[in-house]
């Protein structure tokens, strides 16, 4: 089965969808900023990133620019709550530097998994 590494600096957000990803078949690596997702991704490739936009250190956005100049195919899912801002504007940015599927915070269950399955 595939596997998926979740860049989220809120802890409760990575364990909810560690644990709906797990219960898929999917096995999960976790990572709090894009520092430590590149380091991860490194460690063991992941055949789908799924990361927030807004997190201390490397953020979202450059991330995805790190993680698409060291491995074109990368699949990428970006996610955000916005922060003080409207999230559309961040998703839309991720959507141009390739992020594969964008969503708002928070994301239906159903709509996530969908995009999972169809990536991977």
């Amino acid at each position: 089965m595939a596997h998926i590494l979740i860049i989220d600096d809120e802890a409760q957000i990575r364990m909810m969808l560690k644990m709906m990803l797990e219960s898929e078949g999917y096995t999960v690596a976790e990572a709090c900023d894009g520092n430590e997702g590149i380091q991860k991704h490194h460690e063991k490739p992941a055949d789908l990133v799924i990361t927030d936009i807004i997190m201390p250190g490397k953020e979202g956005i450059e991330t995805i620019i790190a993680m698409r100049r060291e491995n074109p195919d990368i699949r990428i899912i970006a996610m955000s709550g916005g922060g003080r801002n409207n999230p559309e504007g961040y998703l839309k940015s991720a959507k141009l530097l390739g992020a594969e599927e964008t969503f708002a915070k928070p994301v239906r269950k159903d709509t996530l998994l969908a995009a999972v399955r169809r990536l991977v």
